[in-house]
């Protein structure tokens, strides 16, 4: 079943990089990036997520909260945030729990060969917890700034 705009965002839980066990929930009251992402250290990924990192001040001013998610296990996720000095939280959806609920747990295709993974998609979830806006089969390049742009106009 996949997540729809205008109903409320499944709820989850998931270890974060703060340590912390964390689910949607505890953001109630702040808007809600969530974004999922492939995986830690490639090149897609490094880049998405320096975009957010480099805009987060913007974020933060907005109320909104971002937290990045894919499949790695939270040691990698600390390596990753070490290495490009990430500000927000990443969480570990090791058995891709999060990324089913929310649709982006899809078959891929690479140099010929099919693997289940996660498909690069952001979505924005209200004050209230109701899912307001989604992207995707993001594309990198302007993504964050659409993202941004979004919640400045219309939340």
């Amino acid at each position: 079943m996949e997540v729809k705009i205008g109903e409320k965002a499944p709820n989850f839980q998931a270890s974060a990089t703060n340590g912390m066990t964390v689910q949607l929930s505890d953001f109630l009251g702040k808007h809600v990036v969530l974004y999922f992402y492939p995986k830690d250290m490639t090149p897609g990924c490094t880049t998405e997520a320096c975009d957010f990192r480099d805009h987060h001040e913007q974020f933060s001013d907005l109320n909104a909260v971002i937290l990045g998610v894919s499949t790695d296990p939270i040691d990698r996720h600390h390596r990753f945030i070490e290495k490009h000095n990430l500000p927000f939280l990443l969480l570990s959806d090791e058995d891709h729990r999060i990324a089913d609920a929310y649709g982006v747990w899809k078959k891929k295709k690479m140099f010929g060969k099919e693997y289940m993974g996660i498909e690069r998609s952001t979505f924005i979830i209200n004050q209230e917890g109701i899912l307001v806006k989604e992207w995707r089969k993001v594309k990198v390049k302007g993504h964050v700034e659409e993202a941004l742009s979004y919640i400045k106009n219309n939340l």
